[in-house]
């Protein structure tokens, strides 16, 4: 990988770092149940989506 490249990638996961924590932060700070499932929602799909972006990442070093 090249060094824009690798700053791409830590530019991506601080994205979904942050995301997050904004997730943990909001379901515990709301008190409607709808909006606190909502945000558990979103934390799940960002999980899922930093897990893909992980396993393509492991892919793409693998195969240099």
């Amino acid at each position: 990988m090249t060094g824009k490249e690798l700053l791409y990638v830590e530019d991506a996961l601080g994205h979904l770092q942050h995301i997050k924590t904004i997730c943990d932060s909001y379901s515990r700070s709301l008190q409607d149940p709808n909006l606190k499932a909502f945000v558990s929602t979103l934390k799940q799909k960002n999980q899922e989506l930093e897990t893909k972006f992980l396993g393509v990442l492991g892919g793409a070093t693998n195969g240099r």
